[in-house]
């Protein structure tokens, strides 16, 4: 299918506003009653020689030492999506902050989807049971403490013990 001079300039001016695929086929239907494939939408912005902008930057997840540096908002509550996942930023942001976190790798991993699992002791006593999922992402499936949040020199250092068991595993 053919678009006219004035649709393929709105479809250039979507994508330079930073319209996705799925949102510019959308507004080819809504605007243009134009009904094209998400693949015949890919040709289009191809063919016209249009970037599309990234939403988020990729994120090298194979390696679990690389941690993000950004520090989070301040009183934002975990989504839902989030509980698992692990707040971990550099002791350098916080001074003075020392951990001792102990992670052991179980021999067996039995969970659905987990290349990887065991268990892990925080410098509070808090224990946990971590899963590193078909993806390389690491997060919590058990707390013994409902709610609860390591430090960020706790998360760290999980991180970082974790990717050291993995290792001497050979993962």
């Amino acid at each position: 299918m053919s678009l006219t001079p004035e649709q393929k300039q709105a479809v250039a001016s979507w994508v330079a506003a930073g319209d996705n695929l799925s949102a510019v086929q959308k507004k080819l239907l809504e605007q243009f009653k134009v009904s094209m494939t998400y693949r015949d939408v890919r040709f289009l912005v191809d063919d016209l020689d249009l970037a599309l902008k990234d939403a988020a930057p990729k994120i090298d997840v194979s390696d679990v030492t690389k941690v993000p540096t950004a520090k989070p908002d301040v009183g934002d509550e975990p989504d839902a999506e989030e509980e698992g996942a692990v707040d971990a930023l550099p002791d350098e942001a916080f001074p003075g902050a020392a951990s001792t976190v102990s992670v052991d790798v179980d021999k067996v991993t039995l969970m659905p989807g987990a290349l990887a699992s065991g268990s892990v002791t925080f410098s509070d006593g808090v224990t946990a049971k971590w899963i590193v999922d078909n993806q390389g992402r690491p997060g919590f499936t058990q707390v013994s403490q409902p709610g609860y949040r390591p430090t960020p020199a706790d998360s760290q250092a999980f991180v970082q013990e974790l990717s050291a068991a993995l290792q001497k595993r050979g993962y």
